[in-house]
This record gives structure tokens, C-alpha cells and sequence, in this order.
């Protein structure tokens, strides 16, 4: 069956081609447009429409080289449904090295949007008319903020049975049930009824070569559980994630100089030393222990800490020797020594 013509901001897309359409996002005070870059790359054949974001978050910059890398892979040419990929979304927070917009609102707490309104509204708006309500998946790449990295990890609405089949295909070895929050553009994407991952990992202002790996071979793994691209040639590892229920960050007990003790991925047990946070002489030192057991998935880079400062993000399993087990492999199997990709922009099949 032919692929539909798909129609973005008066453009209309053919089955078979490919381009590039500009959104406009309003201007600079300086008078200067500012637009929003889409690229959509449309099937011969009929199939899902996925879109894929990254940079809601200006500063959140991984999402970006994914986008990138994954759209130059070969197997494209294969590819059946649509690709709605928008790998900046928030311009003026990636000019500025921002996470927010130049008003300081945060795009991803402003979904739906409104015509008429503060830019961020204006914004939000603009991306349901023209890319979510044209989609039928979603998969939003995102990183930890600044100063903070996060493990690779996929948070998804797993109640929903459609849902739950992508964030497993996504092939990470920790998947977080995570709530709908007000404002956020999952929230507004399952509002249409369309399924929708997201996908932390690394730092923000960073590119993390493990976190970029691992995200171009999930959206790909996604893609071929919708029959966007045909199977793998070659088998590959299959990593049976597991499902963490709840979360939480462990706090800054005093403000001083943090020595950290537990990288990402890292085991914890109830009480295990994260680290130590002391004054400049050493005079006064507090540890920092976790109140549960778990995995860390989320940690600062940032040795200088506040009193109530977020530390360590904990997620609680209850098979701690399985997560971890599963980590290992996963990172192992991304790191560039193991060499899975010869290149950063090497084919997959």
C-alpha cells in the first residue's frame, strides 16, 4: 500500500520523498525569524508515522547527534511509514546554552499550548498542530540537566499495553514507570492517544558517546518493532529490561565539597556510602548514604553542593544483582572500546 502525502506547514510530502520544512518561531527583538527545523523522510510504503524530538530542553544537546546519526543510516532507504524528526525543537534555548526559553518558562511544562500567549505557549502549540496530532508514535530524547548525568534509561506510561511493547523493544536495561506530568509534551501526546517514549541519558551541554550509541540502536529497535524497517540481518543482544516503580533523589545532608564514591549504574545497598561532603580544611565531614537499596541512575558532576542539593538519583528494583548484571552488558556492549560501530556514523543493518 502507497504511503500518504503528508502536509507540514502548507508543504506537503509525497510518498518517497524527502526535505526539510522550516516552522516559524517568531522573531528576535532584533527583527531577525527564527524557525524550527523539521525533516521528514517519507516511506514508499504505508506504515506508522513516528516523530522523533530532541532539545525541548536547549541545553539537552545528545538528543541532537542522535537525530543526526540516525538519519543517515542506510536502512532508511527500506523504511516504511514516516519520519517526523525534529532534532531542535527549543532554538532559542540551544543559542543561548539554555534550558529555557529567553522568558525563563520551560517548554516541556507548557503542552498543549495556546495560539495566543507567553512564546513558550506559542511554541507548544506549534509542535502539536504541525508534528504531534500529524504523528502516530512519539520518541522524545532527553539528558540529565546541567551538571548532572543520567544512565541510560526510557520513562514511559507502562499501563499502556502499547506503551509498555515500544519501551521494551528500546532495548535499555532499566525502564522507569513514570506519571504524566501536567504541562509536558507525554502528557499531551497520550491526550491524542498516541504512544510515546522517553529516552534520558548523559549530561547536559555534553555529548556522551555510550548514551548517543545506545539511543541511535533503541529508535532503530522501536522502528523495527512497528515494521517501519525490516529485521536485523545479524542477532543482536537482547537485554530484558527491568522495571523500576519509583525513584528517588538522595540530598545534600550539609554544603561543602562533595567527594562522590558511586559512579552511574552503580549497586547500592540501604546505608551504602555515596559519598562525603566536606568543608574546603577537612575539619567537617558528613557522609552521604543512601535510605534504600537500589541503582543509581542519576548523579551531579558538580563537587560543590548546597545543603538540600540533589545528589544521587536512586531507583529501587527488587533484584538489585539482576539491574546491575543487565548494566554491565549494556554499557559494555555501547562503549567505544568494544567497537559495535567502527565510526560514529557506521551503518546499521
Amino acid at each position: 500500500m502507497t504511503n500518504k502525502p503528508l502536509t507540514i506547514n502548507g508543504v506537503t510530502i509525497e510518498a518517497g520523498m524527502r526535505t526539510t520544512i522550516d516552522l516559524p518561531a517568531g522573531r528576535l527583538y532584533t527583527h531577525a525569524p527564527m524557525s524550527m527545523p523539521v525533516h521528514v523522510i517519507s516511506g514508499k510504503r504505508a506504515g506508522p508515522r513516528l516523530f522523533l524530538s530532541a532539545a525541548i530542553h536547549g541545553d539537552e544537546i545528545n538528543g541532537v547527534e542522535i537525530i543526526r546519526r540516525l538519519l543517515k543510516l542506510p536502512a532508511l532507504k527500506r523504511l516504511r511509514g514516516t519520519i517526523i524528526a525534529v532534532p531542535i525543537v527549543n532554538v532559542h534555548g540551544l543559542i543561548h546554552h539554555s534550558r529555557y526559553l529567553p522568558d525563563r518558562r520551560d517548554l516541556n511544562r507548557s503542552f498543549p499550548g495556546s495560539e495566543k500567549g507567553p512564546l513558550a505557549s506559542r511554541l507548544a502549540y506549534l509542535f502539536m498542530k504541525e508534528i504531534v496530532e500529524k504523528s502516530t508514535h512519539g520518541i522524545d530524547i532527553h539528558t540529565g540537566a546541567i551538571h548532572r548525568s543520567n544512565l541510560p534509561q526510557i520513562r514511559a506510561n507502562l499501563d499502556d499495553a502499547e506503551t509498555d511493547r515500544l519501551a521494551r523493544a528500546f532495548n535499555v536495561p532499566v525502564i522507569i514507570s513514570s506519571n504524566l506530568r501536567d504541562g509536558s509534551l507525554r502528557e499531551a501526546a497520550a491526550e491524542f492517544g498516541i504512544p510515546m517514549l522517553l529516552y534520558e541519558a548523559g549530561e547536559a551541554l555534553r555529548f556522551d558517546e555510550i548514551s548517543i550509541r545506545a539511543g541511535v540502536k533503541g529508535i532503530v529497535n522501536v522502528m523495527r518493532e512497528l515494521e517501519m524497517l525490516p529485521a536485523s540481518r545479524t542477532k543482536s543482544q537482547k537485554h530484558e529490561p527491568v522495571v523500576a516503580r519509583s525513584s528517588s533523589w538522595v540530598r545534600a545532608p550539609d554544603s561543602g565539597i562533595l567527594r562522590t564514591m558511586m559512579p552511574l549504574g552503580g549497586r547500592v545497598k540501604k546505608n551504602t556510602l555515596l559519598g562525603v561532603v566536606a568543608d574546603p580544611f577537612g575539619e567537617t565531614e558528613v557522609n552521604v548514604v543512601t535510605p534504600f537499596s537500589g541503582i543509581v541512575i542519576g548523579r551531579t558532576n558538580l563537587p560543590l553542593v548546597n545543603e538540600g542539593d540533589a545528589l544521587y538519583h536512586i531507583a529501587r528494583f527488587e533484584d538489585i544483582h539482576e539491574i546491575e548484571a543487565k548494566v554491565d552488558e549494556f554499557q559494555e556492549e555501547h562503549s567505544p572500546e568494544s567497537i559495535p560501530f567502527p565510526t560514529p556514523d557506521s551503518p546499521i543493518t
